[in-house]
């Protein structure tokens, strides 16, 4: 199976274009396959070994979502072989993937990112790790995008006189995303008070890239520092910015362009609102309210 995994992945390499960490994942999910495999030959694997291995994935108590990811490295997988002619028939068309269970995104409402970001100035108003910390809360909240993606982002990415940001999301897609004259702001002050020049955006303070360790630090410092709920995390930065536009009245399909998802459906589990904006809506449609 290993010269049939290598193939797949010079496949999405070279063809598709796939990231490293998403080639990664690919390649470890199928090593997971070919351990459960064993001697048995890619080619004698039929729907009933993969029940099998359907069964063996839930014996281990594995989440929904990590069964569902691996069964759908199995299907690019199998699909690959298939239409290169390495396998006669497809063995996973008639496998069902479990249920995926449904959940809303935890978000942060507009009075909490107030006071988280304005903690960024609590104590370190005028030096540079302080203005690197609050264009780095600015730059999440007024773009949405998501940590890899602000960690990638060079200085050259920023049009600071044109109020956009290039940004390079999953399957290296680039998309321009909108950034608020106030983040362009704090990234001016940040770059004018930095010492180190550098080619990237964030740095640390050995005047490196920053890493998505060290953002995941910066919001969970500040969480502590303006006391708010526990569950926040540099991705609730994310949710917190699809929820308050669609909230405030922006159209699903331009939240998804915003957020670079690939489908509608990723987009539409930002379609909850408030408690306080039901009632709103409500109370001014309800002709008995």
């Amino acid at each position: 199976m290993q010269r049939y995994i290598d193939k797949f992945i010079r496949y999405l390499e070279i063809e598709k274009n796939y990231s490293p960490h998403t080639i990664l994942n690919y390649r470890l999910d199928l090593e997971n396959f070919q351990k459960f495999l064993g001697e048995t030959a890619v080619e004698k694997v039929d729907y009933l070994t993969l029940r099998k291995y359907l069964a063996a994935l839930k014996e281990k108590n594995l989440g929904t979502r990590t069964v569902n990811r691996r069964l759908s490295a199995l299907r690019t997988f199998f699909k690959f072989l298939n239409r290169d002619g390495y396998l006669k028939f497809n063995p996973i068309l008639m496998l069902s993937s479990p249920k995926q269970e449904q959940y809303l995104p935890s978000f942060m409402t507009e009075e909490e990112v107030g006071k988280l970001i304005e903690s960024a100035f609590a104590k370190n108003e005028k030096d540079e790790q302080g203005l690197r910390d609050r264009a780095v809360l600015e730059t999440f909240y007024s773009t949405g995008i998501r940590i890899s993606e602000l960690v990638g982002l060079n200085v050259d990415d920023v049009d600071l006189i044109g109020g956009i940001a290039k940004v390079l999301g999953k399957g290296r897609k680039e998309r321009i995303v909108p950034i608020g004259e106030v983040a362009i702001s704090f990234i001016r002050k940040y770059l004018d008070k930095r010492k180190k020049q550098s080619d990237s955006l964030f740095l640390n303070k050995s005047g490196i890239r920053i890493s998505t360790r060290g953002v995941r630090n910066i919001v969970r410092k500040y969480i502590l520092l303006a006391g708010l709920k526990q569950g926040i995390s540099a991705h609730t930065f994310r949710h917190s910015f699809a929820t308050h536009l669609l909230n405030r009245g922006a159209d699903l399909r331009t939240v998804q362009e915003l957020l670079g998802h690939a489908n509608l459906s990723t987009t539409q589990i930002y379609t909850h609102l408030t408690t306080d904006k039901l009632k709103s809506v409500y109370d001014k449609a309800h002709p008995h309210a």
